[in-house]
């Protein structure tokens, strides 16, 4: 009881992608622009490969401006990182840069305050700050010797090293986050470095342009014209934290069901149509068995129906009408007749195009259905009393114990 979609047209399979993703946002609070971020979503995901890892997909969440101004990045991006001094001295872009990603500290760190150092003589102090001075600019000189002119690393780089890197016209950012790392090795085919001792070409990432921009209050570095094309941002725009965080749990629930219509070309019909015709073929099941079984399918197909009389209810109909007009269409074989809450009705889910993944009903049922039978079998629910507070003693008052004579 599905529809299989023939995925060597890549027209119709990104319109099929396209309302699976409309779908997906009709109910969510983006849902007066699902085509706007449908397409949006949909070229997320076809950038991916057949793996499709949406660990490559970066979401970053900018306050301010419309819900439209939100867009799609063919590359990598990320926010400005903490900068020290000297830090604006640095270019902002660069054509096919070399780019460098380090697992290595840049940075002068202070002794430890519990640290004892014996010395007879202040000459040997001097010998052991300038060996510090010695060792991070040996570190420094080795990057910029290897012809990078951008500089990525998971752990600070102090004021030092931005100041080193400005004055050489090398870009350097510090503190960067650990999936953001990931999706721009991915992108620029740069190799990640633990050590500078053996840092060639070969480790380096490259791109076809970096350059770092304003998106409303904030900066954001941009990676563009990868190598690898797998990897992609989205920039989410809105009028408040809270709308772009619902945005962005909208976006991901829809980038999750084009994952699994890509990745299983087969989609049944929303709006409850499907529930409903499980529950007529399970009530006609059901007759056909003679022992106590038969009340348990009955049960269970009933159960279905509370999906399109949910949507009823949410939609402001009459959920009884509702469900009543969508059971006589079932049976009449109308199998795709589901809830229309455009017109307060009923429609076919398939023509509306209201298409859910097969992969994510057969989930849903299955893990619903699982959820329902092991809170039956509980037996018994063992409560835990609630421990009494001393102070409720010390108000409580004393107990009636009589007048003693």
């Amino acid at each position: 009881m599905h529809i299989s979609v023939d995925s060597t047209d890549e027209k119709k399979f990104r319109e099929l992608l396209h309302k699976c993703a409309t779908t997906a946002l009709n109910s969510k609070l983006v849902c007066s622009h699902r085509d706007y971020f449908a397409d949006i979503v949909v070229d997320a995901v076809m950038h991916l490969d057949e793996k499709k890892d949406i660990r490559l997909i970066g979401i970053n969440k900018v306050a301010g401006g419309s819900m439209t101004d939100s867009f799609l990045v063919k590359g990598v991006c990320f926010k400005k990182t903490f900068a020290y001094a000297g830090f604006e001295q640095q270019p902002k872009v660069f054509d096919d840069p070399k780019i460098v990603l380090l697992n290595v500290e840049l940075e002068l760190k202070a002794e430890n305050s519990t640290m004892e150092i014996r010395i007879k003589d202040p000459a040997q102090y001097q010998a052991i700050v300038d060996a510090e001075w010695k060792i991070i600019y040996d570190k420094l000189d080795k990057i910029a010797a290897s012809g990078a002119n951008i500089v990525l690393s998971k752990l600070p780089i102090g004021d030092l090293g931005t100041q080193y890197f400005a004055d050489r016209g090398i870009f350097c950012a510090g503190r960067m986050l650990p999936d953001e790392m990931v999706r721009i090795a991915t992108a620029t085919g740069a190799v990640l470095q633990t050590s500078l001792n053996d840092l060639s070409e070969d480790v380096l990432g490259t791109c076809g342009h970096f350059e770092e921009k304003q998106v409303g209050n904030e900066r954001y570095n941009f990676f563009t014209g990868c190598p690898d094309s797998r990897a992609v941002s989205v920039i989410l725009r809105g009028g408040s934290e809270q709308f772009i965080a619902e945005t962005h749990r909208s976006i991901h629930d829809s980038i999750m069901i084009v994952k699994r219509t890509s990745q299983h070309q087969q989609i049944v019909g929303g709006g409850g149509s499907t529930e409903m015709e499980l529950a007529k073929r399970l009530k006609a099941y059901s007759q056909t068995i003679s022992s106590k079984l038969q009340v348990v399918v009955a049960a269970f197909a009933k159960s279905l129906e509370i999906i399109p009389r949910q949507i009823s209810e949410n939609a402001g109909f009459d959920p009884t009408d509702t469900v009543n007009a969508i059971r006589r269409a079932h049976t009449q074989g109308q199998r795709w007749i589901g809830v229309d809450i455009e017109n307060e009705g009923t429609c076919d889910a398939i023509e509306a195009f209201i298409w859910e993944p097969l992969l994510v009903k057969s989930n849903a049922l299955k893990a619903a259905t699982e959820a329902a039978t092991l809170i039956l079998s509980i037996d018994e629910t063992v409560k835990n009393p609630k421990a009494e507070n001393p102070a409720d003693k010390q108000l409580a008052p004393p107990p009636n114990r009589g007048r003693r004579r």
